[in-house]
């Protein structure tokens, strides 16, 4: 695919896109992908990464190496993702923490959009699409009721972790960070980010790359020989993760990190909800969420912002639209 340098820019900017949705645990950066018109592509790109590349740079040289690999749309895309991740991880863990309400509103809306856009690209419903559509929804939501564990700095443990948050990462509606969350490694590579524990980073990094290789395959596949069934799953994974976005939740339970016990939060607090009385007692370290549940607005134990909620989930729909044009312009 030709491509000119403005080409490049909005990859780029996608890509930005991409790693801000990966660093807020709930939100996929693959939704963002598939939205805006290229996750087959990048699929594609990465599924066809083997050793045949080595071969080609050998026999051929590096040009013909890069253009095998489609290496300016990896550049591009990766570019962005990578300077995203790094900046807003840090602006994420201050909106989550100061303005929860807010930042889930947001992404609450940026998804109910995307399940119209990626649901419609399904061309053919059948009894199989709908089922395979229902399996992905309960998929997600159970995935997104899931207990959180405590950190876990273990090597074998990270290179795990990796693996298993990159596969998540690049499936719509399945959160690469939630997934980081529920396995207890988010803290852990959130400090190694803001320390620059290169050690940490690369066992990360290296369970990434090869649980990124393999699962991509694996995907490329689906594509290929289930095009609309696999679109009807995603689109399910997709609507299943909406709880976890959902903006107004009680704490159920909570971890206790410096002492490891886990305990019911009104023994803690009767605020409700662990953000508030983190908010109240500014102390985000302490008490880390286990098990939470949606709940109304009018239940919400603090100030439900819902006039602002809902114009920032209108915004976030809005949003969607204009990534989606972007992505129908590219084709």
């Amino acid at each position: 695919m030709q491509r000119q340098l403005k080409d490049y820019i909005v990859l780029s900017l996608k890509g930005v896109a991409m790693g801000a949705a990966d660093a807020v645990p709930g939100v996929s950066g693959g939704t963002i992908a598939l939205i805006s018109g290229i996750y087959e592509e990048l699929i594609g790109t990465i599924g066809a990464v083997n050793f045949s590349l080595l071969k080609t740079l050998k026999n051929q040289g590096f040009k013909a190496f890069w253009q095998q690999l489609n290496g300016n749309f990896l550049l591009a895309l990766l570019s962005g993702i990578a300077v995203s991740f790094v900046l807003f991880m840090r602006l994420a863990k201050y909106l989550l923490e100061q303005h929860p309400v807010l930042i889930w509103s947001f992404f609450f809306g940026l998804i109910i959009a995307s399940i119209y856009f990626v649901g419609k690209q399904i061309k053919k419903w059948n009894v199989l699409n709908v089922f395979l559509l229902i399996i992905g929804a309960i998929a997600a939501y159970y995935i997104t009721t899931l207990p959180s564990m405590g950190a876990n700095s273990n090597p074998f443990f990270l290179f795990f972790a990796g693996a298993l948050a990159i596969c998540a990462m690049i499936l719509p509606g399945i959160s690469g960070s939630f997934i980081l969350v529920i396995l207890g490694a988010y803290k852990t590579l959130s400090d190694a980010l803001h320390d620059f524990d290169l050690k940490k980073i690369i066992i990360f990094m290296t369970g990434a790359v090869i649980g990124l290789l393999s699962f991509s395959k694996v995907l490329k596949w689906l594509f290929k020989n289930y095009h609309n069934p696999t679109l009807a799953l995603l689109t399910g994974f997709i609507i299943g993760s909406l709880n976890k976005v959902w903006p107004w939740k009680k704490t159920i339970s909570v971890l206790n990190e410096t002492t490891g016990e886990v305990a019911n939060f009104i023994e803690v607090s009767d605020v409700g909800t662990l953000s508030i009385f983190q908010q109240q007692t500014n102390d985000f370290e302490t008490y880390k969420t286990v098990i939470e549940e949606s709940i109304s607005p009018f239940s919400y134990a603090g100030n439900p912002q819902l006039l602002w909620a809902i114009l920032l989930m209108v915004f976030g729909f809005l949003l969607i639209f204009i990534l989606e044009q972007i992505g129908t312009k590219q084709d």
